[in-house]
């Protein structure tokens, strides 16, 4: 429906049309039906028309642009047909060009051209390509790692029960670390809130007991997964094959980066205490972490040491540590 007030002045109703297609970052021209340029509204300041020019598509937009609308046009004959054409112009720009022939009301037919600034949706269709390119890159990645540490689980469980409990258990270490992960828009994760996900889950109320100093280092995205699944592993061990709850004795835990000829690294060392009386069964469970020997190290291009020495089980894992994009 179109309605306006017959007392409104032409001058008033002008002024709103146009400043309506500039606020829609579009622009209106009018032609009659043998070309010639009838109206021209709120064209962007990069197409200009020379002083004393005769209004044309090549005097109003340049030779090129011109010509590919001069062909557009060509084949709009009668009232009703339409076509469309989109446009770079430049600078990382882009027009979209709407051509229609319309009769109006004596009859005659023109042809009215909608030119809209597309730029600003150009550049973000490019940038949501480019997230899904990085949101698939990074669902591989995640599912590498699963598959890793379903391998792994499997290999080193002699049940199926087993297998379930431990897999199932990382698996919720991994996810509550993407979470992180997610929640930071894809920076990555510090250390202390990937160990506190890890306390918080097994010992909460006995958080006290895990002490943790040093540095709070942001890690990447594939650092984060994997230090989260190498904490799992620990807490898990203490909780299930130690005493330190019992004998209310503190973990520590450390995380510091250091300034090496070749670059930053991160050490960070669990110290945890232990009974000398551990039998041999329970001394086995505790060191048959392959995450924590093999799969962590690894993907964190690191090296890991895991020892029971000195009343303590003492867990080293030092990395490179990543340089952010």
């Amino acid at each position: 429906m179109t309605w306006f007030e017959p007392q409104r002045g032409d001058e008033q109703l002008r002024e709103f049309f146009i400043t309506a297609l500039i606020d829609m970052g579009a622009s209106l021209t009018l032609q009659d039906k043998d070309g010639t340029y009838v109206c021209i509204t709120s064209l962007p300041a990069r197409w200009r028309l020379p002083a004393g020019a005769i209004p044309s598509d090549d005097t109003i937009f340049g030779s090129d642009i011109g010509q590919k609308l001069t062909e557009l046009k060509s084949g709009l004959l009668k009232a009703g047909d339409r076509a469309e054409l989109e446009i770079e112009a430049g600078d990382d720009t882009f027009f979209e060009f709407r051509c229609r022939m319309v009769e109006m009301a004596d009859h005659d037919v023109h042809l009215i051209t909608v030119v809209i600034d597309r730029t600003e949706d150009r550049r973000r269709e490019r940038l949501l390509r480019a997230l899904l390119r990085e949101v698939s890159h990074r669902s591989k990645n995640l599912l590498a790692i699963i598959q890793s540490i379903a391998s792994q689980t499997a290999r080193y469980s002699g049940t199926l029960d087993m297998f379930l409990g431990k897999f199932r258990g990382r698996l919720h270490a991994l996810s509550q670390s993407q979470d992180l992960i997610t929640d930071s828009s894809w920076r990555g994760a510090y250390f202390r809130d990937l160990l506190k996900q890890q306390v918080d889950r097994y010992v909460q109320e006995n958080a006290d007991l895990v002490h943790v100093s040093g540095d709070d280092v942001l890690l990447t995205p594939n650092a984060s997964l994997h230090i989260g699944l190498a904490l799992h592993e620990l807490v898990v061990n203490a909780v299930s094959h130690g005493d330190f709850l019992q004998r209310r004795q503190q973990i520590e835990v450390s995380c510091r980066k250091l300034e090496t000829p070749t670059g930053p690294v991160v050490v960070i060392v669990w110290s945890e205490p232990f009974t000398a009386r551990e039998n041999e069964e329970i001394k086995a469970a505790r060191f048959g972490s392959t995450v924590l020997e093999r799969v962590v190290p690894s993907s964190v291009n690191g090296e890991a040491h895991h020892e029971l020495t000195n009343g303590q089980v003492r867990y080293e894992l030092r990395f490179p540590l990543e340089i952010f994009d």
